[in-house]
Order: C-alpha cells, then structure tokens, then sequence
C-alpha cells in the first residue's frame, strides 16, 4: 500500500514525495477522505500558516477524518504543531490529538527566530521511528513555533536558546518538528523508519 500524504496545500509536499520515491515508497497526495481513512501510513506535511492549513483541512472535512485515524501518522514540521490543541501562529485550533498547546519561539540577538538549519536531538525515550539513528545525527529544521517539553508526548529535545520538542509521540500520532525530507541520510532512515511502523503506540 502506498503511503498517504495529506494535501495540506504546504510547500513541502512535493520534496516530501521525492524522498520517499528515493526510498521505492509509493505514496498518493489527496485530499480525499475515503483514501485517508483506508490508509495504512499517512503522513501531514505543513510548510506555511497553521490558520490557512487548518482551514484547508476543515475546507475538505478532514479534521474528524484524521482525528479518527488508527494507522501509523507522521506530522512533519507544521504538520507536527498541528497535532496539539492549539497553536500561538494566529490563536489557531488544532487537531486535538496530543494534549498542549505550541508556543511561539522566543529569539534573542544570538539566535534569531525562525530557528532555521541544522541541529541534533537529545533522546527522552526510545521510539521505533530512531531505530539507526544516534546523538551525532543532524536534522534540518525550519520554524517559528514549538512544542513545550512534556513527559507525555516528548520523544526527542533539541536545544536553540530553549528546549523544545523535536519529536513527539500519543499512541499512533507522531510529529517532528525537523524536516525529514531535507536532511539526508538521517531523515531518510526516519521516514524509512515510519514506512516500516506496525503502530506508534
């Protein structure tokens, strides 16, 4: 079965395919809800505004669609912030299936915001999706918002003035707040690891 990626109408979808497609992954990019909920992997990229993008998916009434999803699920950068209950990026309502809200990245004059390049993730808890991956690896981020360190959904921190959630967790639901399809050999044996996933619980 091909991996389903939402069209979320971001700017990544496009490179999100051709990683995969350098894995030998199939994938189908819809908005079609009968294809989403038959999935066995679905993955939501989002590259943009989290308002415009929660509003496209209301547009085609995927939010209850992808809040009922069992299979396997890879939010991917905004996709990830997406997840929680509520996004600071325009007071935003999200999907509701991690419990939190996304914060706005606070910058200084060292470490402007966005938070744009690469950087590596600390280890809270072991995950499926880090099988092969080591302290050393380095991942491409882009972004201006974040997800708080939470006991409960945090797999992986990374350090840019505050700690973050770089990778998160809540049973078949699992985000990264990294590019994948930007960052090489790492990213790719993440997504190769997701492809791979029986369940993220």
């Amino acid at each position: 079965m091909p991996v389903v990626i939402i069209d979320s109408g971001g700017a990544n979808l496009a490179s999100v395919v051709y990683a995969l497609a350098r894995l030998g992954v199939d994938t189908i990019v819809t908005h079609d809800a009968a294809i989403i909920r038959s999935a066995e992997r679905v993955l939501l990229p989002g590259v943009g505004n989290a308002s415009a993008i929660m509003a496209r998916l209301n547009a085609h009434d995927l939010v209850p669609v992808v809040q009922s999803l069992t299979c396997p699920v890879l939010g991917i950068c905004l996709g990830m912030q997406l997840l929680f209950d509520r996004s600071a990026e325009g007071n935003t309502s999200g999907l509701g299936v991690i419990s939190g809200n996304i914060e706005a990245l606070r910058g200084r004059h060292d470490l402007p915001a966005p938070h744009m390049g690469w950087n590596t993730l600390r280890r809270w808890q072991d995950d499926p999706l880090l099988e092969g991956c080591g302290d050393a690896d380095w991942f491409y981020f882009v972004h201006n918002y974040l997800a708080p360190v939470d006991a409960t959904y945090t797999v992986t921190t990374t350090e840019y003035g505050e700690e973050f959630s770089s990778i998160v967790r809540r049973k078949n639901f699992c985000g990264v707040q990294f590019h994948p399809e930007r960052s090489g050999k790492s990213g790719a044996r993440l997504l190769e690891n997701f492809v791979r996933l029986s369940s993220c619980a």
